[in-house]
């Protein structure tokens, strides 16, 4: 007899936290966009893990993006940059972050409708 393959495949999801946007719905980072957000956007410390849950719950301003996402930006203390989080809410009480990084171009952030800000 040959082996048999049932077809599934069990994908581990480690969930490092969770934090509420601004319409209480409850976003998650995962292990894996936090391994991707520290490794393709050098800009980004480790350390900066506490900023990047500052922004999604206080942002200064929630921008619309491209395809769904929203972004939640806030200005980096002492700095001319803006920490940028996008992240996705799907339903009523689940969403997450894509990934995080550092702008300086603020005319390409604003011309993006708002959607929500802290003023």
């Amino acid at each position: 007899m040959g082996s048999y393959y049932s077809g599934y495949v069990i994908i581990l999801i480690v969930i490092i936290l969770t934090v509420l946007s601004k319409n209480g719905i409850s976003i998650r980072l995962t292990q894996e966009r936090w391994s991707h957000i520290i490794t393709s956007h050098l800009e980004i410390k480790s350390q900066d893990l506490k900023t990047i849950i500052s922004v999604v719950e206080n942002p200064e301003f929630i921008l619309k993006g491209d395809l769904d996402e929203l972004l939640a930006i806030k200005k980096k203390a002492g700095s001319k940059s803006w920490f940028v989080i996008p992240y996705k809410e799907i339903g009523e009480s689940d969403g997450f972050i894509l990934t995080a990084y550092l702008t300086t171009d603020i005319r390409w952030l604003f011309q993006r409708k708002v959607i929500w800000s802290k003023e």
